[in-house]
C-alpha cells in the first residue's frame, strides 16, 4: 500500500484495486486506523481521535482532486503521486 502523504505522525495511504467508494486509509503513530471517503470525507471504517480526524478532513478537502486522481491511478494498478503534507 503506497504512502501518499505523511504529516504530524499521520500516514495517508491507498491500496491498489480497492473497492468503491473512492477512499484513502489513515494510520497514526498511536495505532489508530480509518478509511475516509474522498467525496464526503466521512469515516467509512475504523476510528480516529477527534482532532486527528479534523486535521485529516481539512487536509483531504484541500487535496480532494489529487486524491481522486490517485484513486484512478490505483484502480489501474499504477503508483499514486505523492500529495503535499499538511502545513
Amino acid at each position: 500500500m503506497p504512502t501518499i502523504s505523511l504529516f504530524w505522525h499521520i500516514t495517508i495511504m491507498m491500496f491498489w484495486n480497492e473497492h468503491a467508494p473512492p477512499h484513502f486509509h489513515v494510520r497514526t503513530k498511536d495505532g489508530m486506523k480509518a478509511s475516509i471517503n474522498i467525496h464526503t470525507l466521512e469515516v467509512l471504517d475504523g476510528e480516529l481521535k477527534r482532532k486527528t480526524l479534523r486535521v485529516v478532513q481539512d487536509w483531504a478537502e484541500l487535496h480532494q482532486n489529487e486524491l481522486l486522481a490517485n484513486w484512478d491511478l490505483c484502480r489501474e494498478d499504477k503508483t499514486p503521486n505523492p500529495i503535499a503534507p499538511w502545513e
